[in-house]
């Protein structure tokens, strides 16, 4: 056995449970990062196998065969044939599912021919009976020539068992199931000889796809008595697939027994429901209008219970600590920052459970499905929904989520209008404004008007996305032809610890990502908004005390004075006249230039600066600050319902997110298209706010 670490590979088709099996492995000790140089996720956990071994565990991307048509399973290719690689596995676990056995076997037959000691998983095997399915376990392990782990990942059952497997790996076979090189002899005897000292099928990988294998350049192989053209290729591949295939069907005769009459299905009844033309469409919706609501009504006593806090929390450090440069930083920087930051964690939170359910529950890829046929009147394909769903939590995994789209004028489509789909930055920005705007009262005692608010801004979202890639559509002279292809996963009861661990994982993504930004650029703006140059800043208590001011309103007065003679205050009042025709002053021109580093920066912005300017009530919260400030040009409110609908607006349009246009040029592999993002986005959102402004003052 060996002592320390080991690397363990989970690889699977989508939709066989591949994340349950992780998530009961791991726990919560995992993280999600990229692969080094490309924008495919990584998911890494760690599992304690015993007392003297540890197993490193790498989530693969999801991959139906080692014939990779897309860079997902490109990442699992290269991987599996670089033993130099530091994530290299000792032991592959390859996961499959009860139902789809015959299926899920081709990739395993794949990587046992790699000669990695492999273990099968069968995974969801409490559906067994519900499906009247039996395996005959000693005979699958004699045939395949592996260690069979029978589980289900929903119950925990199984688990156990696969860790003493992991423990025992060495003593599993690592020669192949099959002999693959019979479809043709003559070929593989070649080619063997002229690389005697590689394996087989790894050269057989290399010759066929795009990928990197150790030291071997294609260059080293001329010879044409084992070179073949890309057709004869692709045909061997076929032939490979069909000997595979046939390996597999003599194999599940005599290993895996059906009983169709003990079978109960209620997938159908379902799903003509579901995806039904027009009842599919209404339920789509409804179950859109639940989540918001919830979002709204849930989330609002734990927001206000933390807002409160902070400013009871800034009060209170003011009362204790000495005064000076320092207890200003923390109570009008750091508090304020943080505060800005946690506040929205609850709507965030609830926002993740309801996507991991219904991503869980098999829902989502019926919506794919149902929404192939009106999607593609746009330029888009059914898979476009995905990149645009998953957009309601970040643009940036939403825009990597296009490498599935294979053609590439629908996937650039995706690219460019994924920005508007209401994104996680945005909630607490839409957050902020819809309470002071939107009455909070509810229509006929069900349905919160607050709530609606935040569905229309989603439906904006979504309608503008839908309306600019028609365009795109008839506009990119690229041609393309495209067949949308979907995997229906089973119903089935999202898994608590699958929905928690998704939910805490994304919800510390947005703390730990995004809290970093805004507590570096709350303690900047603090400095920014603290000192400033000139003669005005230096003697504010002077000039602000000769004006006659009510005792009880000085200190206000000149913290208020000191903020538009600060730096920032300078700044804010150079960009003013831009941004005044759309109903904002320069405290909201600040918050929207900050905020192109991260959406929500805009909230936290506002509490610093806001905190700077109230420093003598500190137990004042951040919406009530915001509620109470009077526009100094028009004597009215500064967040009405004019100027509220016109920053709504804005950002619901504008590209207020500078790794989004990253991302893009990264993906796009080129500059043009971010910036024609950028430019077409704020372009637009700055003229719907303008003439929403104008016309509702």
């Amino acid at each position: 056995m060996k002592v320390g670490n080991i690397n363990i590979a989970l690889i699977g088709n989508p939709n066989v449970g591949k994340t349950s099996v992780f998530n009961q492995l791991t726990g919560l000790n995992q993280q999600v990062g990229n692969y080094p140089g490309i924008t495919v996720e990584k998911k890494v956990g760690v599992c304690k196998l015993a007392s003297n071994l540890k197993a490193t565990i790498l989530d693969l991307p999801g991959t139906y065969s080692l014939n990779a048509s897309s860079l997902d399973e490109n990442v699992v290719i290269e991987l599996l044939l670089n033993k130099n690689d530091k994530d290299y596995p000792d032991v592959a676990i390859v996961v499959t599912e009860v139902e789809n056995l015959k299926r899920n076997l081709l990739l395993f037959t794949q990587i046992k021919d790699l000669e990695i000691p492999t273990i099968l998983v069968i995974n969801m095997a409490d559906r067994m009976t519900y499906k009247g399915i039996s395996l005959d376990i000693p005979f699958l392990e004699k045939t395949l020539k592996t260690k069979i782990a029978l589980t289900s990942s929903r119950k925990g059952e199984g688990i156990e068992e696969l860790k003493n497997l992991i423990v025992n790996f060495r003593s599993i076979p690592t020669e192949p199931c099959l002999n693959a090189s019979e479809i043709d002899t003559d070929y593989f005897g070649n080619l063997r000889r002229a690389f005697p000292n590689q394996s087989l099928y790894k050269l057989w990988l290399v010759i066929t796809q795009d990928v990197n294998f150790v030291n071997l350049d294609r260059k080293e192989l001329p010879n044409p008595s084992f070179t073949k053209s890309k057709d004869q290729l692709k045909r061997l591949q076929h032939k490979e697939t069909i000997k595979r295939y046939q390996f597999i069907n003599d194999t599940l005769k005599v290993g895996q027994t059906i009983d169709l009459s003990s079978a109960k299905d209620l997938r159908s009844t379902f799903d003509r429901i579901l995806m039904h033309k027009v009842f599919g469409y209404v339920i789509f919706f409804l179950i859109l209008m639940v989540i918001f609501q919830a979002i709204f009504d849930w989330a609002s006593v734990p927001m206000d219970f933390i807002d409160s806090s902070f400013a009871s929390l800034a009060s209170w450090t003011t009362t204790i600590l000495p005064k000076g440069i320092l207890t200003d930083l923390i109570t009008q920087g750091i508090i304020p920052g943080l505060g800005g930051i946690i506040i929205f964690i609850p709507q965030i939170a609830f926002l993740f459970l309801f996507i991991s359910i219904l991503e869980e529950s098999g829902y989502m890829s019926r919506v794919v499905f149902l929404m192939d046929k009106s999607m593609r009147k746009f330029g888009l394909s059914g898979k476009s929904v995905v990149p645009l769903i998953s957009g309601t939590a970040c643009a940036i995994p939403a825009i990597m989520a296009t490498r599935n789209i294979e053609n590439w004028k629908e996937r650039l489509i995706s690219i460019l209008v994924t920005p508007f789909t209401t994104c996680s930055a945005r909630l607490p920005v839409y957050a902020i404004i819809i309470s002071m705007i939107v009455p909070n009262k509810r229509i006929l005692y069900l349905f919160n008007m607050q709530g609606f608010a935040l569905m229309f801004m989603y439906l904006i979202g979504f309608t503008m996305a839908f309306i600019s890639a028609y365009v795109l559509h008839k506009t990119l002279k690229i041609e393309s032809k495209s067949y949308f292809v979907v995997e229906m996963p089973n119903y089935k009861m999202p898994m608590f610890k699958n929905v928690a661990i998704n939910v805490i994982e994304k919800t510390k993504s947005f703390v730990f990502g995004a809290g970093k930004i805004i507590m570096a650029l709350s303690i900047v703006l603090w400095f920014l908004a603290s000192y400033g140059p000139g003669d005005n800043f230096k003697n504010a208590d002077k000039i602000v005390t000769s004006q006659k001011v009510a005792p009880e309103h000085l200190e206000s007065k000149i913290a208020s004075f000191k903020l538009e003679n600060s730096y920032i205050g300078i700044m804010g009042k150079t960009i003013e006249p831009a941004i005044a025709p759309l109903g904002y002053d320069w405290k909201i021109g600040i918050a929207i230039v900050t905020s192109f580093a991260a959406r929500e920066v805009f909230v936290g912005t506002l509490a610093t600066i806001y905190s700077i300017e109230d420093s003598e009530n500190q137990e004042v919260t951040i919406k009530q600050k915001l509620a109470e400030e009077i526009n100094p040009r028009t004597g009215e409110k500064l967040f009405n319902l004019a100027s509220g609908i016109s920053l709504l607006l804005f950002y619901a349009f504008a590209m207020q997110c500078m790794s989004t246009l990253a991302i893009t040029k990264k993906e796009t592999n080129s500059w043009k298209w971010p910036l024609a993002q950028l430019i077409f986005m704020s372009g637009f959102a700055y003229l719907t706010a303008l003439i929403a402004y104008q016309l509702l003052r």
